[in-house]
């Protein structure tokens, strides 16, 4: 499963898999423990895909700081995002050194933290590109 299929949604813990959709919104299903749930079009739902973090020249893809996180860690469980806040800057600066400090917030870390161990333990280690993004770019660029 690529990241185009995980969702973070606001005011529920964890991530899901995108299921299905429905008339009214979607069906979701949580990579913590299973469990199926119908999100309405109201929620705030945002796809790991389209989350960069602000760095001091551009916006990194979510998906390549995961990628960072998966090498230094060997594809392991990193850091755990209940440490400290000290702990949690000084191993992000480890992973992005030129973040952005005044527009990633410690919360932000926490959760690039917590998302990526739960995409680990859901099994889920390729942070690559899909390959037809990767094709369109390619065929874009030769016109």
């Amino acid at each position: 499963m690529s990241l185009e299929k995980v969702l973070a949604i606001s005011g529920k813990p964890g991530l899901y898999e995108l299921k299905a959709q429905t008339r009214g919104g979607f069906v979701a299903e949580s990579l913590a423990d299973g469990k199926k749930i119908s999100v309405n079009v109201r929620h705030n739902v945002s796809m790991l895909s389209e989350i960069a973090m602000y760095t001091y020249t551009e916006e990194v893809p979510l998906r390549a700081v995961f990628e960072k996180i998966a090498a230094k860690e060997n594809g392991k469980e990193a850091i755990s995002h209940k440490e400290s806040k000290a702990k949690l800057e000084e191993y992000f600066k480890e992973i992005l050194p030129e973040y952005d400090e005044d527009r990633v917030y410690a919360s932000d870390i926490k959760k690039v933290f917590q998302w990526y161990n739960i995409l680990v333990n859901a099994g889920i280690t390729d942070f690559s590109e899909p390959e037809a993004e990767a094709k369109e770019e390619t065929s874009s660029e030769e016109e």
